[in-house]
């Protein structure tokens, strides 16, 4: 008897012990089913919380215009030291060893700088002025500068926008109208209007360039409210990226290649008239055996040879300038092509009324179980 008398006072004891160690534990329970508790006392609440949400979601939804997304995959060839590979190199195998135009060193302009490039003024500039689908679907074409400003925008935009348009009007009220802006001067500086500005601002945004360092995979997105627009400027913006490059790596080629022409003219002219006075001395003074005649003979002969021999080095690196205006053009290689988008990018509409639900939920609900008891603690302690 005492024994179970001592096991039952144990077993209190644990208890007490348990409790006295871990006192949240009923609290804890306690508070969980309190606030369950709240909330099925307030779910006719949080019904008409998640109905307002899903209209403010609806509305939102239906008032940001849909954008298409067109991403065109490339795999650009780097830039690197080629030495006397390629054309130039076969080029000197057939002219000679001694033939040889350097091409060691690396790039100033490459496919790494694709982001640069295409986020910069002089190319976004030029884009503006490309020629797109016509937004009325009519088969015409207009520029891309005239398609952003048919672009639509949210309502709430033009509320913001409000004021700076205001203060644009009282601007241009006060300004000059005989003013005229340039884009460009004699220093190389761009002067951009603000409407040019905000443009440029806009495809800055809607414009980007991803790569991948490691695999040099190039991706080019282009985000617009018109899946055929987006496609065809996604297709520009490659094909003038391009542009870009290959005539950056070519131009020294080329500058080479027409100095080299005229040098190669000049010296053929110089050869041609060395070899013509040579042959009419020597049908002039062919009967007579004077020495002197013989001595202007050699002399004029080594002067048309030296002639020959300059005339046939600057032909033979001409050839190699020729050569490698061909090898310096990148490769670009398109893996995934300009493909005109079926479906809109980004959230669609059953996810902005999803969002609101659960924000305007969460908000009601954390506003009458914490809020309301914050504030009257708040105005208590006052």
């Amino acid at each position: 008897m005492s024994t179970l008398m001592e096991q039952a006072s144990d077993k209190e004891t644990r208890q007490l012990h348990d409790n006295h160690e871990n006192p949240n534990n009923d609290e804890m329970e306690i508070d969980l089913l309190e606030i369950v508790r709240k909330i099925i006392g307030i779910r006719k609440t949080l019904y008409k919380a998640a109905i307002v949400g899903a209209v403010i979601g609806l509305v939102i939804g239906f008032s940001i215009p849909r954008k298409y997304t067109v991403t065109v995959t490339l795999s650009p060839e780097m830039g690197s030291s080629k030495g006397n590979s390629g054309l130039a190199g076969l080029a000197a195998s057939f002219l000679g060893s001694g033939a040889s135009m350097g091409a060691d060193g690396s790039d100033a302009l490459n496919a790494a700088l694709s982001s640069d490039i295409v986020s910069s003024t002089p190319f976004l500039l030029d884009l503006l002025e490309m020629q797109v689908p016509s937004s009325q679907k009519d088969g015409g074409e207009m520029d891309l500068s005239a398609y952003l400003d048919s672009q639509s925008s949210p309502w709430w935009s033009y509320i913001l926008g409000m004021p700076g348009m205001v203060i644009g009007g009282i601007k241009d009220l006060l300004s000059s109208d005989e003013e005229e802006t340039d884009k460009s001067s004699m220093n190389g500086m761009f002067m951009l209007t603000e409407e040019e500005s905000q443009k440029i601002l806009s495809l800055k945004k809607n414009v980007s360039v991803m790569m991948d360092k490691k695999t040099a995979i190039t991706n080019v997105s282009v985000t617009l409210q018109d899946p055929e627009v987006t496609a065809v400027v996604a297709d520009s913006v490659v094909r003038k990226l391009q542009e870009c490059i290959i005539g950056y790596r070519t131009s020294k080629a080329k500058e080479d290649c027409t100095y080299l022409e005229k040098l190669y003219q000049d010296r053929q002219q110089e050869y041609y008239a060395a070899q013509k006075k040579y042959a009419d001395y020597v049908d002039t003074h062919d009967n007579l055996i004077l020495q002197s005649v013989r001595a202007e003979q050699e002399r004029l002969q080594n002067d048309m040879s030296l002639a020959y021999q300059v005339y046939s080095q600057v032909a033979t690196q001409l050839q190699m300038a020729r050569a490698k205006v061909q090898e310096e053009k990148p490769v670009f290689a398109v893996v995934e092509p300009a493909v005109v988008p079926l479906l809109p990018s980004g959230m669609g509409k059953k996810m902005y009324i999803l969002a609101f639900m659960f924000l305007a939920v969460f908000a009601t609900m954390g506003w009458l179980l914490l809020g309301k008891d914050l504030l009257h603690g708040l105005k208590y302690s006052k």
